[in-house]
């Protein structure tokens, strides 16, 4: 089976081609395109959903087109149409949405309708690391920190289910790094541009908060991490661009900012591993391909459990993970009629 995959839930435009070979063998990619808005976005210190759809409109049939001439497959000879159908910025999804649904009508092929959070669970499976429920499920990313118990498929829909064990209650952690970086006058995205600053930096030079909402709670809260950092770079007023007198080095801040996300990050995955008792862990999400946190997740917990990252190609939104899950869909009969409608939230 072959499944074109369209991702367009924020600010990458993307199309992949995607097949699913013999039974037991990994989904193969067999092409992919992804546009990002980066410079579009960058001077506004983050992502302005009217550009996003806008860019959206204005790129994604020709990225579709060069997807399958890289791929050397024709339309006739795909299997379905995945599209990510929810959550994301409500006219961003409405384009890509609309697009597939054209193209699943013209071309007379199924629509499948794709979770964007469990397609970020199943991109790992690109790279042959197919894990089989249930696991603890992780999202790190600009608009979302959640953590779900995924479970195997329910005897009556045939669906794995997803329970939501904890979510942001603010900043998700990519917003809050984003944020930070342009309280410290870094370049978006703010997530690399932090980890660069870090390096030259002391991660325990700076005493930040650590926000973990009681004993037992699996939310998360970066807004006040965010505010602290605020605070020690332009003062209390907040009025100028810093640094104010005696502040600490940026690149202090930076690492210590770093740490202080990473520890509240392990505490939140101790806690919820010892609550299911699962023994696996799936990372998805474009903060997972921060490498000090990777390795600082793997170092307190990967010797007693199994941690499954994806490559940082799939870790950022993309339509291969969208056509991934596209195949299981198909597969499991679960197609979708062509007055789906997207939405916003999860």
């Amino acid at each position: 089976m072959k499944v074109l995959g369209i991702e367009t839930t924020c600010d990458e435009t993307s199309a992949a081609v995607v097949e699913q070979g013999p039974p037991g063998e990994p989904p193969r990619l067999l092409a992919q395109v992804v546009l990002s808005q980066v410079a579009e976005h960058e001077p506004f210190g983050g992502v302005v959903p009217e550009l996003a759809s806008r860019s959206h409109v204005r790129e994604l049939t020709a990225v579709i087109e060069r997807t399958l001439a890289d791929a050397g497959c024709a339309p006739e000879e795909l299997d379905g149409i995945a599209v990510a159908a929810r959550p994301g910025l409500i006219g961003a999804l409405l384009v890509g949405v609309t697009t597939a649904k054209a193209l699943a009508w013209s071309w007379v092929k199924p629509l499948l309708a794709v979770h964007h959070l469990e397609a970020h669970l199943e991109a790992p499976a690109l790279v042959g690391e197919v894990v089989q429920p249930p696991y603890l499920g992780v999202i790190l990313s600009g608009g979302h920190t959640d953590l779900y118990r995924v479970e195997g498929p329910d005897p009556e829909t045939g669906r794995e289910s997803r329970i939501s064990l904890g979510a942001t209650l603010d900043d998700a952690v990519g917003e809050a790094f984003d944020k930070v970086a342009s309280i410290l006058g870094l370049p978006y995205p703010g997530g690399p541009a932090i980890e660069r600053c870090a390096k030259d930096g002391d991660p325990h030079a700076v005493e930040l908060p650590r926000s973990l909402l009681g004993p037992d709670s699996l939310d998360f809260s970066f807004s006040g991490l965010k505010t602290a950092v605020l605070y020690l770079w332009r003062g209390q007023d907040a009025r100028g661009a810093g640094p104010i007198e005696g502040a600490p080095r940026r690149e202090d801040i930076c690492a210590s900012f770093q740490q202080v996300v990473a520890d509240v990050l392990i505490e939140k995955l101790r806690r919820a591993l010892a609550r299911t008792g699962l023994s696996t862990v799936v990372f998805g999400g474009g903060v997972t391909a921060n490498r000090t946190l990777r390795s600082a997740i793997e170092e307190a917990l990967g010797e007693d459990v199994r941690l499954v990252f994806p490559p940082p190609r799939f870790a950022t939104d993309n339509g291969a993970m969208i056509a991934v899950s596209g195949l299981r869909l198909l597969a499991e009969g679960r197609t979708s009629s062509l007055d789906l409608e997207p939405e916003a939230t999860p």
